[in-house]
């Protein structure tokens, strides 16, 4: 596929890279440019640099062809709606440049809210939703994926474009409000190929020999309508006479009926995710219609860091050689999911570091396979005996097993997952807690100022000893806690001032984990995060949040929450071990919270959370895999939660997912309170727990804290107003859809206040 030699019957290609910079230089750049502390053109001189260091990394590692178009300010998908000149009337009659409409798109601005956010598939990866109507249509407005083609082009480096494929694009956007309800988004489907096909032309004109259209929508389950678009979407794209040859990649795993359905049709090459579904290989290799096709073998791990087993790798592509026209070497998938340089981590253990691949590292690996794949073994000798002794070491390393740690999970009985009737529960909680109708509270983080960072970094740096940085993280402490005192919340946090991160906090405290200090991935836009590294058998040395909670429970007489991170999410946002099932490994993680929550009680803490907002990212993609996931789950979170008296209130929290295919899962795990995203989506996801039956207390988000803007008091009414017809008064909660820690005060104390003061308007309207 576009390698140096057309006559090659093997290359090397992954299907993206990281972009926000190996120091996250993209994320300063932005929020300068965003605080007006820079302007465009230094924003845009950032951006060039980025994208320029990588494509000559990229060549330079000696891969065939290098991924174009994969940069972008925000999120890819927001990318492909501004291209094609989807984004709603409420930001593009705003009257900004259109950086600033693409912005405010994002992020939201006082008049406008933002798209509503969800995750990507089942990756920690957030992308923004489009929102379509049956009037909408779709042309190429915008020239992106051209400027950069010509950017890499005059820097003497021939890329191949990425985009998202329109059926991806089709079946992740949503109908916009008010759209009529047939109003299927998959409707656009002609509308969209014509503007896709218009960009191909216009990119076969720069002299573009690829491009690559990613369709991982079709690793999960879809409808026969929805094959049928795929079907008609290649027919059109693939007969298309002016066009590059098409790359369409599929991933996150097995493609289903959809491989036989792109193996049919006229593009030129299909990229695979051999790593996530072995199967897949099987299938591929069977499939007689990629006879005369191009095939991308996904066969190194693009989602985690552990180094490749090489003679696994080469196995599997090795078994589509003869099966289809050309077989490249890949990654799964884009590799924005890993960090960029394991070389970078001067701290890491070395022998961990020797068993781990980071982006760059997965090139080099991509690379190796593709020549020894091409030119045998012996062309590339010394880089495979030292994969193959990376894997030896790490596959002998005893020493990963805690035999006290898995006698204590043989040891568990049905009785260490259950708690007694909810509606008993929910007495014993109202007698204690004593609190008030639709009770307000936050999610749990308040804004982590310029003095709380630097007094960690001091500390960290040695610059301060423990019993200094002590005193500045109770001094922060109290003063969130006598600000929410005064805003009049009626549920406390203690702000979390001495956390880092939601998991590396806890990560940093439990065996078995390790942490890194440049292995930095985006979340969302400019936000980043550091996952830790799960290499072993887990287990709490000591407790972990217990005298903070207890030094903010005995600065007031209302309620402070206990906050914990939840073992599914610690492992969702984790780079976990592959060596044992998923479900063992969260068993171990939940034992280390239970810990905790059982200390938490014993020091007075009366509410007690544990977030989960990964409950919905880590279910697979496809329906027949969702029981299996739910059991293993549900059972660690039960396991975690479980022991505490009745009068323990049980809380957690859940945000930007689908609920409504984790409906089950949600009620299943028995929380007192769940709270959950609800204001972008404007509080839909209360229909479906309303269809579902769940009967406990609800807490949906009223504050969109990934905005900038402030709600206003009568906002915030309505939303609780709508609220209200769907659950009833004595199980809604008042709160914020997320923690507050990426906010500034200045917009978060005035949201708060409206909060306070629509709950009060609210709540004088209620029966006594």
């Amino acid at each position: 596929m576009g390698s140096n030699n057309e006559s090659d019957v093997v290359g090397s290609t992954v299907l993206g890279y990281p972009r926000i910079g190996p120091n996250r230089e993209l994320k300063r750049a932005v929020e300068r440019y965003w605080a007006g502390r820079t302007d465009r053109a230094e924003l845009a001189e950032t951006a060039a640099k980025l994208r320029r260091d990588t494509w000559r990394e990229l060549r330079g590692a000696g891969l065939h062809t290098v991924p174009s178009n994969t940069f972008s300010y925000y999120d890819q998908v927001l990318d492909t709606a501004a291209l094609f000149g989807a984004l709603p009337e409420r930001f593009t009659r705003l009257g900004l440049d259109d950086l600033g409409t693409y912005f405010a798109a994002a992020r939201g601005v006082q008049d406008a809210p933002a798209l509503e956010m969800t995750k990507w598939f089942d990756t920690n990866y957030h992308y923004l939703v489009p929102e379509l109507q049956p009037e909408t249509t779709f042309s190429v407005t915008g020239s992106k994926p051209i400027d950069e083609y010509r950017e890499a082009r005059a820097d003497g480096i021939e890329t191949r474009p990425v985009l998202v494929g329109p059926v991806t694009f089709l079946a992740l956007a949503k109908p916009a409000a008010g759209a009529p309800p047939e109003f299927r988004t998959i409707d656009l489907l002609d509308s969209l190929v014509a503007a896709y096909a218009d960009l191909l032309g216009r990119l076969r004109d720069e002299g573009v020999e690829w491009v690559q259209l990613d369709e991982p929508a079709f690793a999960a389950d879809r409808t026969p309508a929805e094959l049928d678009a795929l079907a008609r979407a290649y027919a059109a794209l693939g007969g298309i006479e002016h066009r590059p040859k098409i790359l369409v990649a599929g991933y996150f795993g097995r493609l289903g009926d959809a491989l036989g359905v792109l193996a049919r049709s006229p593009v030129d090459a299909l990229a695979v995710d051999l790593v996530t579904d072995p199967s897949t290989v099987d299938a591929v290799a069977a499939e007689g219609a990629l006879r005369d096709k191009e095939v991308v073998a996904g066969v190194v791990d693009g989602r985690n860091v552990w180094r490749v087993d090489v003679d696994a790798a080469l196995a599997k592509a090795a078994t589509l050689l003869g099966t289809a026209a050309k077989v490249s070497v890949g990654s799964s998938c884009s590799l924005l999911h890993v960090p960029y340089d394991v070389d970078a981590e001067a701290d890491l253990d070395e022998r961990l570091k020797g068993w781990l691949s980071f982006a760059k590292q997965k090139v080099a690996e991509v690379v190796l396979l593709g020549t020894a794949l091409a030119e045998g073994i012996e062309a590339v000798a010394d880089g495979v005996a030292a994969a193959r002794a990376a894997t030896k070491s790490r596959n002998e390393a005893r020493d990963l097993r805690d035999s006290r740690v898995r006698a204590r999970l043989d040891a568990l009985r049905p009785s260490h997952t259950e708690r007694p009737d909810y509606a008993r529960r929910a007495a014993a909680q109202r007698s204690s807690l004593g609190l008030p109708a639709l009770p307000s509270t936050t999610i749990g983080s308040f804004p982590q100022t310029s003095d709380v960072r630097k007094a960690r970094a001091a500390f960290r740096a040695g610059r301060t000893d423990e019993a200094q940085y002590a005193a500045a993280m109770r001094d922060e402490i109290e003063r969130v806690v006598r600000l929410q005192e005064d805003l009049g919340l009626d549920v406390l946090v203690h702000g979390e001032p001495e956390r880092n991160d939601m998991v590396q906090y806890f990560a940093e405290q439990l065996d078995g984990f390790a942490a890194t200090h440049t292995g930095w991935v985006q979340s969302y836009g400019s936000r980043c995060v550091r996952p830790p590294i799960l290499y072993g058998d887990v287990s709490r040395p000591e407790p972990m949040t217990v005298e903070w909670a207890r030094y903010a429970q005995g600065l007031t007489e209302r309620p402070v929450k206990g906050m914990l991170t939840g073992p599914v999410t610690i492992l969702a946002w984790s780079f976990v071990r592959d060596d044992q099932p998923l479900g063992e490994t969260a068993g171990q993680v939940a034992l280390a919270i239970r810990d905790e929550v059982h200390d938490l009680e014993s020091a007075g803490i009366r509410i007690i959370q544990v977030d989960e907002p990964a409950l919905r990212e880590l279910l697979p993609l496809r329906e027949a895999e969702h029981q299996a996931y739910f059991d293993w789950a549900v059972r660690a979170f039960r396991l975690a939660t479980s022991g505490v008296a009745d009068s323990t209130q049980i809380h957690t929290h859940m945000c930007y997912s689908e609920f409504g295919d984790i409906l089950p899962a949600i009620e299943a795990i028995d929380a007192d309170v769940t709270s959950i995203e609800a204001a972008r989506s404007h509080m839909e996801v209360l229909g479906d727990l309303g269809k579902s039956g769940f009967a406990r207390g609800v807490g949906p988000g009223v504050y969109d804290i990934h905005s900038p803007r402030v709600p206003d008091v009568e906002e915030i009414s309505e939303l609780l107003t709508t609220a209200l017809g769907a659950v009833p008064a004595d199980r809604i909660w008042v709160n914020p859809d997320c923690g507050l820690k990426t906010r500034g005060y200045a917009e978060v104390e005035p949201a708060l206040r409206n909060l306070v003061a629509a709950t009060a308007r609210v709540r004088s309207t209620l029966p006594s």
